[in-house]
């Protein structure tokens, strides 16, 4: 296996989480008793340029299909996270009605209508078709594809290039992570803008997060290697920001080399010296991250334990991506777990993917009362929280997986 960006052979292992199957491949209860397919998910280390990647054993097409469970607009602080990120981008850089922004990834277009409110012409492009269906519903101008060169010079030549091109976690989900980036730059207009936010690199590494490890997960990345894939292409980071979505994200802006339109901001020199200071240029930063993962691995399965001997109930909360990641490493069941809550419909009346856990509507909280409620998005638990406060009335208490298991009252 080579590296994506540099073609260096990889030969650093950064964690081996087994096999499993697709994170957001639920079950319907006639699929139980069918075998489940699982794929290696182990990633590795570029020691050239020190991207982080899992081998591509499961197809993006075949994960990124018809029958795609993720829908952005169901988590109500996403939502917020997208309202506030347009009115951002209109003060600071002055779009109006004829300008263009084009979203990659654009799901159910819970992001594109916060900029058609500003009556600010949107194209969104979306792989998904039962996602891109909602946003079409919602009148929100949707190409049904994946994106790349290909159609970047397609949509280029019809006079549909972007003055604000977006992608919210998406970068991380690209197998060809060069050809994804030489289009962006395809569709740019001269004095365009990009803006991308993935999960930063430092904050998997130093809080644990390995469950965000998973088959729709190409890339892990840090500030160094994005700038070094964006400059390969002549696109240049002009500032960077740190956000607390996703347990720690950046958000990244760039424009083409030769623009002079937007200055370069002291953030983007500062945020590769503190990545340089954290030590993501040496290997020996990415050495024992496995061994944090196992002490994760044996604190929950004793905490179940504990709990399944003593008669408790445990339930889970969010049939999250991450979630499944967890308890498949693990090696958690549907006997140490009951059941899982999920908002999203299109989840419920399901079962999480080899540990077979029913996902149920939250009437199954009030109903079973259960002792313990694990937050499997733990990225978004004060949302979640706040949403089931009501649980403490019989004295229910929270726990926090990651970055280490932890009770909450």
């Amino acid at each position: 296996m080579h590296c994506r960006f540099c073609n260096t052979e990889l030969q650093h292992v950064f964690i081996d989480l087994v096999n499993a199957p697709a994170s957001n491949s639920f079950l319907t209860h006639e699929a139980l008793n069918e075998p489940e397919v699982y794929y290696p998910l182990k990633v590795y280390t570029c020691h050239k340029c020190f991207l982080v990647q899992v081998d591509e054993y499961k197809k993006s097409d075949a994960i990124f299909d018809d029958q795609y469970v993720y829908f952005s607009s169901y988590s109500k602080s996403w939502l917020a996270h997208a309202k506030k990120y347009t009115d951002q981008m209109q003060e600071r850089f002055g779009f109006n009605g004829s300008s263009l922004v084009v979203e990659i990834a654009s799901n159910d277009g819970y992001l594109l209508q916060y900029f058609m409110e500003k009556q600010i012409p949107v194209l969104g492009i979306e792989p998904t078709a039962n996602t891109a269906q909602v946003a079409i519903e919602k009148g929100i101008d949707t190409r049904i594809d994946f994106f790349g060169t290909k159609l970047a010079r397609e949509l280029a030549g019809q006079d549909r290039k972007a003055d604000l091109l977006l992608g919210n976690n998406v970068l991380a989900h690209v197998p060809d992570i060069v050809d994804f980036v030489s289009g962006m730059k395809a569709i740019l207009n001269d004095d365009g803008v990009i803006t991308m936010e993935f999960p930063h690199l430092v904050q998997l590494v130093d809080n644990n997060q390995f469950d965000t490890i998973y088959h729709e997960h190409f890339s892990y990345l840090s500030f160094h290697t994005v700038s070094a894939i964006f400059a390969a292409q002549g696109l240049e980071m002009f500032d960077v920001e740190e956000i607390p979505t996703h347990g720690g994200s950046l958000r990244v802006y760039a424009k083409h080399t030769a623009c002079s339109k937007h200055a370069i901001t002291e953030r983007v020199s500062a945020m590769l010296e503190k990545e340089k200071a954290k030590g993501i240029l040496s290997m020996s930063y990415y050495d024992h991250f496995q061994e944090k993962a196992l002490s994760i691995k044996l604190d929950l399965l004793d905490f179940l334990v504990q709990q399944k001997r003593k008669g408790l109930g445990v339930a889970a909360y969010g049939a999250a991506a991450k979630g499944n990641t967890l308890l498949n490493y693990c090696g958690v069941k549907n006997d140490l777990i009951d059941f899982v809550v999920d908002a999203n419909p299109h989840k419920q009346h399901k079962f999480l993917p080899a540990s077979h856990i029913p996902v149920l509507t939250d009437a199954a909280i009030r109903e079973r009362k259960p002792d313990f409620i694990i937050i499997l998005p733990w990225n978004i638990k004060d949302e979640i929280i706040s949403q089931l406060d009501y649980v403490r009335a019989w004295g229910c208490r929270f726990v926090i997986p990651i970055p280490h298991v932890q009770l909450i009252d």
